[in-house]
């Protein structure tokens, strides 16, 4: 028998919109866990957003998370490691839609490190909910700030790379308050200059209690948001951002939820909803 893909697309429409209502009701045997988490074990929790296309909003933000075990981290090189078990979670809406979903992962768990962009709703989020939790701000995202300014503010360009290097060693020596007196110090050579002045201080007086870095790196903690980044290529825009496609929302949920499951190595669970179907 012959099975075309508009077929097999509204079979996985099907089953990946019966998802969302096995989360809502908390069935905990047909949600993915992370095997063998000790209670000392360190859980990293990292959430972002990325765009996709769709129908009617255009180009519209899906929240995608990404939770593993600091045990699964696998050296490979000197600077490059490989985590070999995650559970993902995404929604494409709203987060109260995403949170709660994401919450139902997240019970089994003593030791939550949460890690992200300078976003409001996640540090809101991880200060109502996890108010012990260590929480880090990304340190890429934190470099950037340098490096735009750095590039608004300097001609020379010897001086502007000395100087954000500069500045980066000093968020890795845990030196967050010297950087912004410098940069507060800086007299802006234009306007441009000097609205990124105004943005990083912010940036950086918002988020100086997620910033130390030395100290992260010398417990042994991650600093980077680079596996949720990598996550949202592989999981969802691997499958879903292909030339041409445009979605409805219902369909990005339901494909994305399949593909969350699949990436989480949780097929078996789809198969059992399946047959229960």
């Amino acid at each position: 028998m012959n099975i075309s893909g508009q077929q097999i697309q509204r079979v996985c429409l099907f089953y990946g919109s019966l998802i969302d209502p096995i989360v809502e009701k908390n069935l905990t045997n047909l949600l993915p866990k992370l095997s063998n988490v000790e209670k000392e074990d360190r859980v990293y929790v990292m959430v972002d957003g990325s765009m996709l296309n769709t129908r009617k909003y255009k180009w519209k933000e899906i929240k995608l998370g990404r939770i593993f075990n600091e045990r699964k981290i696998i050296p490979l090189q000197k600077k490059r490691s490989e985590i070999v078990e995650s559970i993902y979670v995404s929604h494409m809406g709203g987060v109260k839609k995403f949170l709660p979903k994401i919450e139902r992962h997240l019970v089994d768990y003593n030791n939550k490190v949460f890690i992200g962009d300078g976003a409001p709703w996640i540090w809101n989020w991880v200060e109502d909910n996890y108010p012990g939790a260590q929480q880090i701000l990304d340190f890429f995202h934190a470099k950037e700030k340098i490096v735009i300014l750095a590039n608004h503010q300097f001609n020379n360009q010897e001086r502007k790379k000395s100087w954000i290097k500069e500045q980066t060693e000093r968020l890795k020596n845990d030196e967050v308050e010297i950087v912004i007196k410098e940069i507060k110090g800086i007299r802006s050579r234009n306007q441009t200059a000097k609205e990124h002045k105004a943005k990083t201080i912010k940036y950086y007086e918002d988020h100086s209690d997620k910033m130390l870095y030395g100290t992260y790196i010398s417990q042994g903690l991650l600093i980077g948001s680079g596996p949720i980044e990598a996550a949202h290529r592989s999981v969802l825009q691997q499958r879903m951002k292909l030339s041409g496609q445009k979605w409805n929302i219902n369909g990005i949920n339901a494909i994305a939820n399949l593909r969350c499951y699949r990436k989480s190595k949780a097929w078996e669970i789809i198969k059992t909803i399946i047959r229960a179907a």
